[in-house]
């Protein structure tokens, strides 16, 4: 599969995290409508409502079953708007559903949906986890088997709005010839619905082993986490945002910090890169999206997958955006 191909024509899915479970793969994907609403700095046109989900045994012909809708933004107790990206993680062999959702505040935090099957349905708790803030969950299971958060996100994303897990007066970005504000890793606890620390900065650091500045936009984080892991390092790939690349750093630990490495994806149609990246059947493939579908509208995006490759020294082959 050297050529994306598109996974779910005619309806506007985006923001793919794709697992395997029980030797299936499955998609979570965000779903995105016309709401009707202006486009903007904040993301208010991405007014999401709802979560389907994927599987397949045969990723090379695109042969996915829609399980429906799995979680519906009125059935959550705390919501507000904008359900925005999401992952799922297993464990003892519950299914954990984690998603980016505004309170009635209109401020996000990440909330938890549980099921008992990996094509749900899920069924949210009555609360959003504690201390939780931002948006764009990716949870990662380790080696030992402990579990992983990754989260936060620019501008829409409210990321510039917190200095040490703090809300502050007022949000904004750091200079440019300051350290860049990072993703938030953390350890959940074995609940899988708590955060088991104070949220961490995921730094990455450029070729001379200095932090990655604020007016780096070509490379400092913007939003879309994704953890993987090849050959012994961990892979940490994200979104530049408003330079729209995709690209990742790597470490040797989980927590950091990390080494900026290079560019996975180059700009694609539609203004957001998110992704994930996934092995299976002996392949290793990014899920992606743009918005050639919906003839460049921004906030109406497609599923597409590509295979990914290595080179012999880790480093991931660069995908021209198509």
């Amino acid at each position: 599969m050297k050529t994306p191909n598109y996974l779910v024509p005619g309806l506007y899915m985006a923001d793919p995290s794709a697992h395997v479970f029980n030797g299936r793969l499955y998609i979570y994907p965000s779903h995105d409508v016309d709401a009707g609403i202006p486009e903007n700095d904040n993301g208010d046109h991405f007014d999401m409502r709802d979560y389907h989900v994927y599987s397949t045994d045969d990723i090379e012909n695109g042969r996915l079953t829609d399980h429906g809708v799995i979680l519906d933004v009125k059935s959550i107790p705390w919501s507000g708007r904008q359900l925005w990206d999401s992952d799922v993680a297993c464990r003892d062999g519950q299914y954990y559903l984690y998603f980016s959702l505004k309170d009635r505040n209109d401020v996000f935090h990440i909330g938890v949906a549980v099921s008992d099957q990996p094509e749900g349905p899920f069924t949210s708790l009555d609360s959003f986890i504690k201390g939780s803030y931002s948006i764009d969950p990716c949870v990662y299971q380790d080696s030992d088997g402990s579990h992983y958060m990754f989260f936060g996100g620019l501008w829409g994303g409210q990321l510039q709005r917190y200095r040490n897990n703090k809300a502050i007066e007022c949000g904004h970005e750091p200079a440019d010839d300051q350290p860049a504000l990072c993703a938030k890793v953390v350890r959940l606890a074995d609940t899988m619905i708590d955060f088991a620390e104070e949220p961490r900065d995921l730094v990455i650091l450029d070729e001379m082993g200095a932090p990655l500045t604020a007016g780096d936009h070509d490379r400092r984080f913007f939003e879309a986490s994704w953890m993987h892991f090849y050959k012994g390092k961990y892979y940490f790939s994200y979104s530049t945002g408003d330079t729209h690349r995709l690209c990742y750093a790597t470490s040797d630990s989980i927590y950091g910090p990390y080494t900026y490495q290079g560019v996975i994806l180059t700009p694609v149609v539609g203004w957001t890169t998110h992704h994930s990246i996934c092995e299976f059947k002996g392949k290793w493939y990014l899920f992606h999206h743009d918005s050639v579908p919906s003839g460049g509208r921004t906030w109406l995006r497609s599923m597409k997958v590509v295979e990914l490759e290595y080179n012999e020294d880790g480093t991931i082959r660069t995908i021209e955006g198509q």
